[in-house]
């Protein structure tokens, strides 16, 4: 670790190696929106596809070069403080511990107090995250960045990460509107889930920038001042709610706020709800958090070994011969699935036993849980030391806190959150602490568990069981549900949002487009010239092959994978067309993949594929331009793969005999082909025998109309 160290600090340039780099990291969310699993274990140490959250912000961090991490702690301290202090930054990490404190505001007025003693000393410049941020991007530019623009300007106290919006994270997320200087980047409004409220001069000024598909990554680097502006404001509480707000409206103080937009290849998010745990833990197995991922040890933990199809699994789970483990599923160390199990799209933790006959789907299951034969869990997320015994079925988005028991054949209702703590009668507001009880340790937290655990004789759970359902926050009204879960959009649900999206197209005059309706021509957050959708768009296609590839797995009909397809059709924003093409290029891949020995076995792979699945394409290729779409993908993936182009006519050919593309598809393609320069004709001129084929017989056709009619 020490090589790596000294790797890492290289990459940070002299001018900055000479100044002490700090980090704080706020690891209390001091919101509810994770209990009952917080009233037990702090936010920050459960588990992220099964390495505690705030592990994977301290690893990234130290790679970034921060040279000293303030951890301000205040639920569950003690078990943070063991944590940290078992772990391998306990030499880069020091504690601040407040038990009082009640908001981010309190947190940061706090370490300003602390700053005269041995506990607390930021010295310039910090870094400001949250324990339950994932990223992977550099800090020493934008550290720099920063720094040269408070020379120039001392009012310039602080600059916020901003990142182009994956449409996924929007589900259960306030909406952020900003407005920003497109030129000095500097932040001139900032809106949250609140009503949009445009200032008359921001309106007026054809230069400001608009966004509503920005992600805030809540990554800041602050000046000093900071700390002693909340100091001074005893009404500043949330971050940005008060802070940044406070400031922009600010005319006499004149601080200014800026903003830096990450580049497309970083990862950053910020796990602030379910679903966007889920959002973020898929990411982490598709691996765009790399290096941060489960087949690299970057905290300490035991590295997985990467399978086929996303699959990870410890060098010592065992697997029954008949257990079918799908694509984008872990299997951690010491686990034990049974004979004719079905898991697919999970995680399961370390040292868990899972029975016979079990199927598992979209889960989360951390570690030493106990599932009995015949369970079937979709869609939930189970905790440590839960045991679910034979026959009970958890439906989707159900929460299973720790140690809870689900009896024999027991039905857990959709969305239910279950606990061996019962529910208060009236639960805290969303701005207070994870856990009354904040100082309490892990060995006395577990004692209060069992102790619960026995005298839990009137279990909610089957006569078996043991745990009590909680009812559901009135603040979620039911409609809402799916919004604050792991669960997949439900169809009903898509109408609605097919809706919304339909009456935004018709008027599209009447709201503020995406990025830009207060923009001049070409202006832009970044410089960079890349189409800002093409994250999204690579993000989508990743995942309708993944999930085309465990409906051949499952054998699922064309009725079963629709909805699913629609599902991140919808939560990307993306056109019938755009499913297409990602669809089409799944086929394909599918039959590179298959193993082949030469190019006639290659195109037997292919249309054998397109010949099963082309009740799924033929559902989104209704129309010209969509089937237009699915050749200019197969344009495309040859352009990406030789062995491909020599069969460009032939499957062109078949998807034609398929009904999969309409004569006028092909024929508008050639027209549009036509008049492109040689280099790009490439591909048409290998049809050209099968165009003139068409045409001839569409000439022929309307002969023998025209003689009909005579």
């Amino acid at each position: 670790m020490g090589a790596q160290k000294k790797k890492d600090a290289a990459r940070v340039p002299e001018d900055l190696s000479r100044q002490r780099l700090q980090a704080i990291v706020i690891a209390d969310s001091f919101t509810t929106r994770f209990r009952p699993l917080t009233l037990e274990r702090p936010k920050v140490l459960l588990p992220l596809v099964n390495i505690p959250m705030i592990d994977y912000t301290l690893a990234w961090l130290e790679s970034a070069g921060i040279d000293e991490i303030f951890v301000f702690c205040c639920a569950h301290s003690l078990q943070l403080i063991d944590h940290l202090k078992k772990s391998q930054w306990c030499s880069l990490v020091r504690t601040i511990v407040s038990h009082k404190s009640t908001s981010v505001g309190d947190a940061l007025r706090y370490i300003y107090e602390q700053q005269h003693t041995e506990t607390s000393q930021i010295q310039g410049d910090f870094v400001l995250v949250s324990g339950d941020t994932v990223s992977n991007m550099p800090l020493a530019e934008l550290i720099r960045e920063h720094r040269e623009r408070k020379k120039r300007d001392e009012k310039a106290i602080m600059t916020m990460v901003i990142k182009k919006q994956s449409s996924r994270l929007r589900i259960g997320s306030d909406q952020l509107f900003v407005a920003v200087d497109p030129l000095t980047k500097q932040l001139l409004y900032y809106n949250e889930g609140g009503e949009v409220c445009l200032d008359k001069s921001l309106v007026m000024d054809t230069s400001v920038l608009v966004c509503n598909d920005v992600q805030d990554c809540y990554i800041d680097i602050c000046s000093p001042e900071v700390l002693s502006l909340f100091e001074d404001n005893f009404d500043y509480q949330h971050l940005r709610r008060h802070f940044v707000k406070g400031l922009l409206v600010d005319d006499i103080m004149g601080y200014k706020i800026f903003t830096h937009e990450a580049h497309s290849s970083c990862y950053a998010s910020r796990i602030d709800n379910l679903r966007s745990y889920d959002t973020v833990s898929k990411d982490i197995i598709q691996r765009w958090t790399y290096p941060y991922v489960p087949d690299i040890s970057f905290s300490g933990n035991r590295p997985l070994k990467l399978g086929r199809r996303g699959m990870y699994r410890a060098s010592d789970a065992v697997q029954s011969r008949s257990a079918d483990i799908g694509a984008s599923t872990v299997i951690g160390y010491g686990t034990r699935i049974g004979d004719g199990g079905k898991i697919f799209n999970s995680v399961i933790g370390n040292g868990c036993s899972v029975g016979s006959n079990v199927v598992i789907q979209g889960s989360y299951i951390w570690n030493n849980v106990t599932i009995e034969d015949g369970c079937e869990i979709r869609n939930a997320i189970v905790c440590d030391g839960v045991k679910i015994r034979a026959g009970a079925v958890l439906l989707p988005g159900v929460v299973l806190s720790f140690n809870v028991v689900v009896g024999r054949d027991f039905v857990v209702p959709a969305y239910s959150k279950v606990s061996l703590l019962q529910q208060e009668i009236k639960e805290d507001s969303d701005e207070e602490l994870e856990c009354a009880d904040s100082s309490k340790g892990t060995a006395d937290l577990l004692s209060d568990v069992n102790n619960l655990q026995m005298e839990s004789k009137a279990s909610e759970l089957g006569p078996d069981g043991a745990g009590y359902i909680w009812e559901v926050c009135d603040s979620v009204h039911d409609e809402e549900w799916w919004k604050h879960s792991i669960v997949p959009i439900p169809m009903d649900k898509l109408a609605d949002i097919t809706q919304v999206m339909d009456d935004d197209d018709i008027e599209d005059e009447s709201v503020v487009p995406p990025r830009g309706e207060l923009k001049s021509d070409n202006d832009s957050i970044s410089t960079d010239a890349n189409d800002p959708n093409d994250d999204d768009y690579c993000y989508f296609q990743r995942e309708v092959r993944e999930t085309f590839l465990r409906a051949v797995e499952e054998d699922n009909n064309v009725d079963h994978v629709t909805p699913l397809i629609n599902s991140l059709r919808f939560s990307y924003n993306m056109a019938s067309a755009d499913c297409a093409g990602a669809i089409f290029y799944s086929m394909m891949r599918l039959a590179i993949d298959t193993p082949h020995s030469s190019t006639s076995e290659l195109y037997r792979n292919a249309t054998s594929i397109i010949n099963k699945s082309k009740g799924l394409l033929g559902f989104y290729v209704k129309q010209i331009d969509e089937q237009i779409e699915v050749i200019m993908k197969f344009e495309e993936m040859c352009e990406e793969t030789a062995e491909l182009v020599p069969l460009f006519a032939q499957i062109v050919h078949f998807l034609y005999d398929k009904d999969v593309v309409q004569e006028d598809a092909i024929l508008r393609w050639g027209e549009e082909k036509a008049g492109a320069d040689e280099s790009d004709k490439v591909y048409l001129n290998q049809c050209e025998a099968f165009i003139q084929w068409l045409k001839e017989a569409s000439e022929e056709e309307e002969d023998e109309e025209d003689e009909e009619d005579s």
